[in-house]
């Protein structure tokens, strides 16, 4: 079987690169993968700015998780941990769960939905601040 010309060659290595590139992680819209978890960026600071006492031990932006260890807020006497996880690209409460821990255990339901609440309003002043 005789070979293909050099130019033919190279253009067939070429359009295979090309279509094999077109595959790298974006979606037809030229969005983010399918894979990469959208969060809303204002429940995702607010999250950051009110429990800023706690030591941020890892945060994940793609699972929309953060999780820190333990902190004592100010004027207080007992030490929390949290893990919240922002589930949607949405400004809206049920794009927010708050799990609140101490040393003993879990923290009243009360205590968690403060801390929810707070940082569904400060989502609501940076979103607000950004001119939306």
């Amino acid at each position: 079987m005789p070979s293909m010309p050099r130019s033919l060659r190279l253009t067939a290595i070429l359009a295979l690169c090309l279509g094999l590139a077109a595959c790298g992680g974006r979606n037809p819209a030229g969005g983010p993968s399918a894979e990469a978890v959208a969060v809303n960026r204002y429940l995702w600071t607010a999250s950051l700015d009110v429990l800023d006492f706690l030591p941020v031990q890892n945060v994940d932006p793609f699972t929309g998780v953060i999780t820190t260890g333990y902190g004592t807020p100010p004027g207080g006497s007992q030490p929390y941990r949290a893990v919240i996880h922002v589930s949607d690209p949405a400004l809206d409460a049920r794009a927010l769960s708050v799990a609140l821990a101490t040393p003993a255990g879990p923290v009243a339901r009360d205590t968690q939905i403060a801390v929810e609440n707070a940082i569904l309003s400060r989502a609501r002043q940076l979103r607000i601040a950004d001119g939306y």
